[in-house]
């Protein structure tokens, strides 16, 4: 059974830091690129960082450059988005996603960041 399950989230300080963790099983991680998505209330999802199948690559949204920084570790079929100098408009419900031939084909349930002081 494909599962992707997220965790690390909960209630930080602005300013403070976490770090997610999104574990796969049930498919060939290593052939997957990975996504974190997020979305908040009234608000459209938005990606926030991307890494490819190795690794090698990453991508960031603008809003997160500098701050945040997406990883993996195809030993452990973990993928990982350590989150710093957080902000109040960062407060979403955090998605991973694994990606093949461009196309998501599975999602997580979600882990709920919340930042506020």
């Amino acid at each position: 059974q494909v599962q992707l399950v997220e965790s690390g989230g909960g209630l930080v300080q602005p300013g403070g830091s976490l770090r997610l963790s999104c574990a796969a099983s049930g498919f060939a991680f290593g052939n997957y690129a990975m996504n974190w998505y997020r979305q908040a209330p009234g608000k459209e999802r938005e990606l926030v960082a991307s890494v490819s199948s190795t690794g090698g690559s990453t991508t960031y949204a603008d809003s997160v450059k500098g701050r945040f920084t997406i990883s993996r570790d195809n030993a452990k079929d973990t993928v990982y988005l350590q989150m710093n100098s957080l902000k109040p408009e960062d407060t979403a419900v955090y998605f991973c996603s694994a990606v093949r031939g461009a196309t998501i084909r599975y999602w997580g349930q979600g882990t709920q960041v919340t930042v506020s002081p």
